[in-house]
């Protein structure tokens, strides 16, 4: 089976065909978050490049979906991990990419579109994106030989609920606790996307940390506050970065007042309260978004206004929305010997693996 990704989009893809890949420039990845950066990367498969409507042009790399996941995997974690979260990483991202598949297959049927042409997730011409927005795809610059492995032990299995397959959502850091999919999403229960406790990404829970090291690609370890993390803002500076983010005038911002918070504790309606303008915003991503020249690594904070310099000190755990497999926690139970299937089974309640 064949996926479609959608690498990157540009007033003119720069290219460079090799015999059998390609190197595309100037690929942006982690859009909008604190990693944000561009690379030249390589590709194995098909370069397809679509002219749009406003005159961009975005290329398409099509792949065997064994392929692409071998991408994944070492895109997403790294391919030096152990192999039990390489093989719970590979068994995710199949499940959700064949469901990205056959919605764009259903939408097609239904709308009378050609494949190329469908519209998924707000893409338009490909089934998925290869940024954080979907899955981390980037090409075969961080594979090894461990990541085809990891593919090939699991080939065709996927995580299923009952006969459906898994919408099979994942994080980097929980922070000590998963959160419901519908404190991210959509307002519906899901019910393999509990919230369920996760000490195995507690910093202090392995004293060697050299094995969990192994399984971040350089990026990610660039980020060292993942599970406890702090920020301060003046009100003054809060409302210039809401203004920007969100294109509404708060003025100076007086207060944060969390409404509604998940069952692990992350805010998905937060009312903030400037001296022009008051408004409840959400879900999480929004949050996040909205509270930082970047993006918050969660939306599970606790909010205080210092009695001496007036700055609001917001302090949080996690990194990412919380739901589903926690990368770190699930790298962590790898090195502790448990099985890919024992990590499915904790991040994913009442699922089984099934071969298609």
């Amino acid at each position: 089976m064949k996926i479609r990704v959608g690498i990157l989009t540009a007033p003119k893809i720069e290219f460079e065909q090799r015999e059998k890949t390609f190197v595309l420039h100037n690929v942006r990845i982690g859009i909008g978050f604190h990693w944000d950066r561009r690379e030249d990367q390589e590709f194995a498969g098909q370069l397809e490049i679509l002219h749009n409507a406003d005159g961009s042009e975005t290329a398409v790399n099509i792949i065997d979906i064994e392929d692409y996941l071998s991408s994944v995997i070492s895109s997403e974690m790294s391919a030096n991990a152990k192999m039990e979260l390489l093989k719970a990483h590979a068994v995710i991202s199949r499940s959700w990419a064949l469901r990205a598949i056959e919605a764009n297959s259903q939408q097609s049927a239904t709308s009378g579109q050609s494949s190329a042409r469908y519209e998924q997730n707000g893409h338009v011409g490909f089934d998925v994106c290869a940024d954080d927005h979907c899955q981390r795809y980037e090409g075969l610059g961080r594979m090894n030989k461990r990541a085809v492995e990891a593919v090939q032990a699991t080939r065709g299995e996927v995580l299923a609920y009952g006969d459906e397959i898994c919408d099979c959502r994942f994080h980097k850091c929980c922070g000590g606790k998963t959160e419901e999919f519908e404190t991210c999403w959509e307002d519906k229960h899901v019910p393999y996307l509990e919230s369920v406790d996760c000490p195995y990404c507690a910093p202090d829970y392995l004293q060697d940390k050299t094995e969990l090291r192994k399984s971040l690609n350089d990026y990610d370890l660039e980020t060292n506050n993942y599970h406890d993390w702090q920020v301060q803002y003046s009100g003054v500076e809060l409302g210039n970065i809401i203004r920007e983010k969100s294109g509404i005038d708060f003025g100076e911002i007086e207060d944060l007042i969390p409404l509604q918070r998940g069952k692990s504790g992350r805010i998905y309606e937060l009312e903030v309260v400037g001296t022009r303008h008051r408004q409840v915003i959400g879900k999480e991503l929004t949050i996040r978004r909205w509270l930082s020249k970047s993006c918050l690594y969660s939306s599970w904070f606790d909010v205080e206004r210092s009695a001496v310099s007036g700055q609001f000190i917001l302090t949080g755990h996690g990194w990412g929305h919380g739901v589903g497999l926690c990368q770190i926690g699930a790298a962590t139970m790898a090195v502790e010997g448990f099985s890919y299937r024992d990590i499915l089974a904790h991040y994913y309640p009442g699922t089984q693996c099934k071969i298609l």
